[in-house]
């Protein structure tokens, strides 16, 4: 009986989750702004549908800043504590936390699957990195593309090959 039951719960979330995705994808839809940044955002392999809408709704400031300033804005650039000959390690800290969780787990993805962040991820293991370290590495990279990404209005294929247009239809 409790396998059942727990069977019918996994079912019902499955599906509140399907019915919140698609209520994401026709907000976006509604406005063509707001669907050309989509498109934009979804062009890199390991950014899905929660990650861009999530920057579309919590970081609308993407694109008009520069690396480092978006890189603490979602709070993942390093901090130096080190202070006359104390040397601390570096860490991240403070920025938008809803953010920097939902870009951990397309982080955890994007260095696996998406061939530009894959091979960063390896050199970094390669060099004896921690594997937090990489992964916010990696984390740092992706949003600092996603920004240039935006504020260029490139697309991923295009960014890659240096060109500078970007297709007009999903």
């Amino acid at each position: 009986m409790l396998q059942r039951l727990s069977r019918r719960r996994i079912a019902r979330l499955v599906a509140d989750i399907g019915s919140l995705d698609a209520h994401l994808v026709e907000i976006v839809d509604t406005d063509a702004a707001l669907a050309h940044r989509y498109r934009l955002l979804t062009s890199m392999p390991g950014v899905g549908l929660v990650l861009a809408c999530t920057l579309i709704a919590l970081l609308p400031e993407l694109g008009v800043m520069s690396r480092k300033q978006v890189a603490a804005l979602v709070g993942v650039a390093p901090y130096a504590f080190e202070s006359g000959k104390f040397k601390g390690r570096r860490c991240i800290w403070g920025g938008r936390a809803p953010v920097r969780e939902v870009l951990y787990m397309a982080a955890m993805s994007a260095g696996n699957w998406n061939p530009v962040l894959k091979q960063f991820r390896k050199r970094l293991q390669g060099a004896g990195k921690l594997p937090k370290v990489i992964i916010v590495a990696v984390m740092r990279k992706m949003i600092t593309m996603l920004n240039a990404m935006v504020r260029d209005d490139v697309a991923w294929a295009d960014h890659l090959h240096g060109r500078r247009t970007v297709p007009t239809a999903c």
